[in-house]
C-alpha cells in the first residue's frame, strides 16, 4: 500500500493502543462540523464565520475601507465569543485534567446543546435572520467553536486542528518530496482539507436545496455522534487518554 494511503487509513482507523487512540477519526468529524456551521454563518448570516476567526479580520479589514457587503459589527460580535468561548475551553481543561477522552466528551457535549440551540433559533426565526436573532446566532455558533479550537489545542494532536488549515496545506507542500521531505504526514493532512471541504459543501448543498438552518441539525447530530463514541471510551486508561 502506497505510504500516503497507509497514513490516511491509520487516521480514519486508528490503533487504540497509540498515542492518540481514537482520537483522530473523531476530530476529522469535529473538522466537517466546522465546514458545516461556516456555510451556514456564511451564507445565511451575512460574510461572518463563526469558526474562522482569520476571515472576520479580514472582514473588519474590508468593511472599515468602505466595502459593502460586511458587517464590522457582526464580525466583532463573532470574535468576541469565540473568543469567550475559547477562555471557557481553556477553563474546561484546566478542570478535567488527565484525561483526553473526557476533555473532549465535555466540550463535545456543550457544542451540541449550542448547535442545538442555534438550530431552534434558527427554526422560529425568519432566515435570512436579522437583529437581535441573527446576533443570538452568531454567539451561540461562535461560543461552540471556540471551546472547540481551545480543547483541540490543548489535545495536540497534530494536524488535526479541527479550523485552521493554513498551516496544514503549508505543511503538505512544505513537508512533501517535491520540496526534499519525507510526505510523512500528508495523509492526514489531505483527510482534514477534505472533512473540511466536505461539510462546507454539504452545507451550501443543503443551503441551497432544501432548507437554510439544515447544516445546524447536520452539524449537531455528527456533535452527538462524537460525544457518544466518547463516551464509550471515558473510563479509558490507554495511553492516548493521558
Amino acid at each position: 500500500m502506497h505510504p500516503t494511503l497507509r497514513e490516511a487509513r491509520g487516521t480514519l482507523v486508528p490503533d487504540l493502543a497509540g498515542p492518540h487512540g481514537p482520537l483522530p477519526p473523531l476530530l476529522l468529524a469535529l473538522t466537517l462540523v466546522t465546514g458545516l456551521v461556516d456555510a451556514f454563518s456564511y451564507l445565511v448570516l451575512g460574510r461572518v464565520f463563526v469558526a474562522n476567526m482569520t476571515g472576520n479580520v479580514v472582514f473588519m479589514g474590508f468593511s472599515l475601507a468602505g466595502a459593502s457587503g460586511f458587517s464590522v459589527t457582526a464580525s466583532v460580535l463573532s470574535l468576541a465569543a469565540f473568543a469567550v468561548g475559547a477562555l471557557l475551553g481553556g477553563r474546561l481543561a484546566h478542570a478535567v485534567p488527565g484525561h483526553r477522552g473526557r476533555l473532549l466528551l465535555a466540550v463535545t457535549a456543550a457544542q451540541t446543546a449550542l448547535v442545538a440551540a442555534a438550530w431552534v433559533l434558527a427554526a422560529l426565526a425568519e432566515l435570512p435572520a436579522r437583529g437581535g436573532a441573527r446576533a443570538a446566532l452568531i454567539v451561540l455558533l461562535a461560543l461552540a467553536m471556540g471551546g472547540q479550537n481551545a480543547v483541540v489545542r490543548r489535545l495536540a494532536v497534530p494536524d488535526l486542528t479541527t479550523t485552521v488549515l493554513t498551516m496544514t496545506i503549508t505543511g503538505m507542500a512544505s513537508d512533501g518530496r517535491l520540496a526534499g521531505g519525507s510526505d510523512a504526514k500528508v495523509g492526514s493532512r489531505l483527510l482534514s482539507a477534505a472533512a473540511m471541504f466536505l461539510g462546507a459543501l454539504a452545507g451550501a448543498a443543503l443551503i441551497g436545496h432544501a432548507g437554510r438552518e439544515l447544516p445546524l441539525p447536520a452539524a449537531a447530530a455528527v456533535l452527538a455522534a462524537v460525544a457518544a463514541a466518547l463516551f464509550t471510551q471515558r473510563r479509558s486508561t490507554r495511553r492516548w487518554a493521558g
